[in-house]
């Protein structure tokens, strides 16, 4: 009963919170932007400004604030809500990282800017290959990603396999920790690239686009096996003479995830696998 009773108050606050924003769209943003511009430019302008700055500008301050009392089991957007499994690992320096994924036949991700963005929606219009094209930031640490790499799927940047990484620190003999602390503590990759440290990542496919069923912004659908990403890589490593040592230690039970993608889901069976680079 005061389970049900707190996922109820969650909703209301929820709800709450999702008829401020209408209202500040409403009277605030609209009629900033209707003084300016026509109506229909007015309308978009609204629409990106709530989609793509306020709701997630507000979902990033609250995640400041109150952090999960658990180890991680998946990354989460910058408004918040649950994403890719953490389902991967490597140990090596920064440059051995990139070397070795590279030899393994992925490509080191673009950064978003203008320019590749615009690229990116050129080719998935005319259906171009842009193995290097940019992907969206996902947060680990209270940060987004250090590394990003992909693996086209087709001619289209809609159909990838993609994975990103973020640096920790490697902590006493062992090179993983399942405890809270540990994954509470904002970690940051050496600035040093000679020094080896954890990346742990998240692996995932890219299938399609689709729109996100809260805020209506355009995002990928992901394949739900990402087990499949996971070994993807941990295969192609092996191929390339990468890996010294595999561990797989388990984060929880194995668990089916409904993102924030329209009529998406993901399931792992809840373990990461840790690749030791020669």
């Amino acid at each position: 009963m005061i389970a049900w009773f707190i996922r109820l108050l969650k909703r209301l606050v929820v709800l709450l919170l999702g008829g401020v924003f209408v209202y500040v769209a409403v009277r605030k943003v609209f009629p900033f932007f209707d003084n300016r511009a026509p109506a229909a430019l007015a309308l978009f302008a609204t629409y990106v400004f709530t989609a793509y700055f306020l709701i997630p500008a507000t979902a990033r301050v609250y995640r400041i604030f109150v952090r999960a009392k658990h180890i991680p089991l998946y990354c989460v957007t910058p408004d918040g809500y649950a994403s890719d499994p953490i389902n991967i690992g490597l140990i090596g320096t920064h440059e051995q990282i990139e070397s070795s994924m590279q030899k393994a036949g992925w490509f080191t991700t673009d950064k978003r800017t203008i320019r590749s963005l615009s690229r990116m929606l050129m080719a998935l219009v005319f259906r171009r290959p842009y193995p290097t094209a940019p992907f969206s930031n996902l947060y680990l640490f209270g940060r987004k990603q250090d590394l990003g790499f992909q693996k086209p799927v087709g001619s289209s940047p809609s159909h990838r396999h993609h994975v990103r990484f973020w640096a920790c620190h490697l902590e006493g003999p062992e090179a993983f920790h399942q405890d809270v602390r540990f994954w509470q503590r904002f970690h940051r990759p050496s600035r040093d690239k000679s020094s080896r440290q954890l990346w742990v990542g998240a692996a995932s496919r890219d299938i399609g686009i689709v729109p996100i069923r809260h805020n209506a912004q355009l995002t990928h659908s992901i394949a739900p096996d990402t087990n499949a990403e996971r070994e993807l890589i941990v295969e192609d490593l092996r191929n390339a003479h990468k890996v010294e040592k595999t561990l797989t230690e388990r984060l929880g039970e194995a668990y089916k995830l409904r993102n924030r993608a329209f009529g998406g889901y993901l399931h792992t069976d809840g373990k990461i696998r840790i690749c030791i680079l020669k």
